[in-house]
């Protein structure tokens, strides 16, 4: 969209909910080396940011994904193009930073109208540019229903799973996870037909395009594989380390019993166990990490 903002005024929401996170990161490492006042500096700027999009870009239902130079809203319902984009509600909740109840109501209208059941996929956004009266750039040489241009963009897709698992829907976000699942997309004659690239590595898209509904796009160079692994162990078996602690805070389907992570921590080996309602419970930040050459055992019981 590298001409939303060519003249330098428009402005991008779902990048102010991504600088928000980082502003306050980096407000904690910096809490850490003593800066208070650059920790200050960051969490107001942080905040400012907040209250902007608040304040001007929630469009009803969903929230906007960026003005044009000349303040014409992107991602809005009175848009013929890209009405909805999923990163802008993905990131209002990744981010920490949008208004709960807002975070539901876009959460909702993601899944409404961006999941695509037919091809197993997670769009972008919809509808796709094609002729609309603004041009927003390098997107749209891209034909409608591909790439980005409408089609899954893998990597948006996983921060839609990663956000529903931060609302604690472990339902939804494991079959949305398995939406996006390659193993998944070959798992018959005609899937694989359908799908066409390989289904053991992760594909950086998926069309939707008349004719090439659910194929893959490139594959092998994406970074978006490394998302679907960090969403699947962190966001789904909630396996998250600080320093040498180790915290457990899955978010799982509820017919699943329980599950079990081998962790390797320098010279020791941890057999993690999560199970429902067997076990001495354990705090979820209880789990100190040693390097003494030795088998840890620990069983988590959840609630």
């Amino acid at each position: 969209m590298n001409r939303v903002g060519v003249a330098g005024k428009g402005e991008s929401v779902w990048l102010a909910w991504f600088l928000i996170d980082t502003c306050r990161r980096f407000a904690a490492h910096a809490e850490t080396r003593g800066d208070t006042a650059i920790a200050a500096k960051l969490r107001a700027q942080a905040d400012e940011y907040r209250d902007a999009i608040e304040s001007t870009s929630w469009d009803g239902e969903w929230y906007r994904r960026a003005y044009y130079d000349d303040g014409a809203p992107l991602g809005s319902h009175v848009n013929e193009e890209c009405q909805i984009d999923s990163i802008a509600q993905s990131w209002s909740v990744i981010s920490g930073a949008g208004d709960p109840e807002r975070q539901k109501i876009a959460m909702k209208s993601l899944h409404n109208r961006l999941v695509r059941y037919d091809g197993r996929l997670i769009m972008l956004l919809t509808p796709p540019f094609d002729r609309g009266s603004h041009d927003p750039g390098y997107i749209q040489g891209y034909l409608p229903g591909v790439r980005e241009n409408g089609a899954q963009y893998t990597h948006a897709a996983l921060w839609a799973v990663l956000a529903t698992a931060m609302q604690g829907d472990g339902d939804r976000a494991f079959e949305l996870y398995q939406m996006i699942n390659p193993v998944t997309h070959a798992m018959t004659a005609t899937d694989v037909e359908r799908y066409k690239v390989e289904p053991y590595v992760v594909a950086a898209d998926v069309y939707i395009a008349e004719g090439h509904l659910g194929r893959g796009g490139w594959t092998w160079y994406t970074g978006s594989a490394s998302w679907l692994y960090r969403v699947g162990l962190e966001g789904i078996l909630g396996f998250k380390k600080t320093g040498d602690r180790l915290m457990i805070e899955p978010c799982i389907p509820a017919s699943w019993p329980g599950f079990t992570i081998t962790y390797r921590y320098r010279s020791a080996t941890y057999v993690i166990r999560v199970e429902r309602g067997v076990g001495e419970a354990v705090p979820r930040d209880a789990i100190e990490l040693h390097d003494d050459g030795k088998r840890h055992d620990v069983v988590i019981t959840l609630a």
